[in-house]
Parts: C-alpha cells; structure tokens; sequence
C-alpha cells in the first residue's frame, strides 16, 4: 500500500511540478516502480500457491481465457510507464500508475470474489439490510453530488503546473 501511494505521489508530481523536483521524482519514479513491480510478482505468486481456489478460479479453463489479459495489461502498463518515465513524458506516467492500481484491484477482486475477508463470508452474507442500504442510498444521493462539484472545484482553482516563486507567503 505504501509503494502504491509513493508511486501515485510521484507521479502525481512529475506532472505537476518542473525542474528540480520534477527530475527528483523521475528518478524516484524509477525506483518505486522497480519495488511496485517487484510486490506484483511476489503477490501474484504466493497468492494462488498459497490459496487453492485462488488458482482454482484463475487457472482453470475457460477462466483462464477471460481473466489472462489481467496480469498481461498489467505488465504492459507497468513497461509503458518506464518508457513514459525514460522519455520524461509529464502526464502518461500519472496515467499508467493509476491503471496500474485499477488492474491491481481487479486482481484483488478477482481473487477474492464472492467471498471477503475471512474468506467464509460471502459478500452476500456481510451486505446490510434492505432497509439500511434504503437510507444510506438517499444520503448518498444528496452528498456524492456535493463532492463531486467541490472536487471539480478543487481541480479548476490548482489546475495547471506549480511554477518555482510561486506560492503563499
């Protein structure tokens, strides 16, 4: 978790700053991606020698067909965002570290779908009522609107790179 901040951080940096601590979190995106890369293949390894029906559900036919391009799109990204990196692309590197963390959440579900954390509950059996799932929907209809406009907000008011000089005093 903490490699999968550090490399959304940096990235989130390079394309937000220049100079100096650009070329800092290039380097430094170099490195986080080797050790992110690095848990992807620990994880993905131990995960399924570890857990039978894991290996089960991701290499058994036809699962393994439709759940292949998983890790193959996930190694792709992760080789795109070096060369992004290499090049000294600005945006392509934020890009290509969210899609890595969108595809290791897809392993993650994958893996432990229907059941959740202990592996004995179903999502299914841990889900709330009816009735609470009733009431968390209208909350959620007044304030998921309220947070999508102040962080539109957010986004247009720091829109653009911060420039050296420039800052709160």
């Amino acid at each position: 978790l903490v490699a999968t901040y550090a490399l959304l951080g940096s990235t989130w940096l390079i394309m937000k700053t220049e100079g100096e601590l650009q070329n800092t979190m290039y380097r430094f995106t170099h490195y986080i991606l080797l050790v992110m890369i690095s848990i992807l293949i620990i994880v993905s390894i131990w995960t399924p020698l570890a857990y039978p029906s894991i290996a089960e559900r991701w290499f058994s036919l036809p699962n393994l067909y439709y759940l292949v391009p998983v890790p193959v799109l996930t190694g792709i990204v992760c080789f795109k965002l070096a060369s992004s990196i290499r090049t000294r692309k600005e945006r392509s590197p934020f890009i290509m570290a969210l899609l890595i963390v969108l595809f290791g959440f897809a392993g993650l579900g994958i893996s432990i779908w229907p059941n959740i954390i202990p592996p004995s509950i179903s999502i299914w059996d841990a889900a709330a009522p009816a009735s609470s799932q009733s009431f968390m929907l209208i909350g959620t209809a007044i304030i998921v609107p309220i947070i999508l406009a102040y962080t539109s907000w957010s986004y247009y008011v720091f829109s653009g790179k911060v420039k050296q000089g420039q800052a709160y005093h």
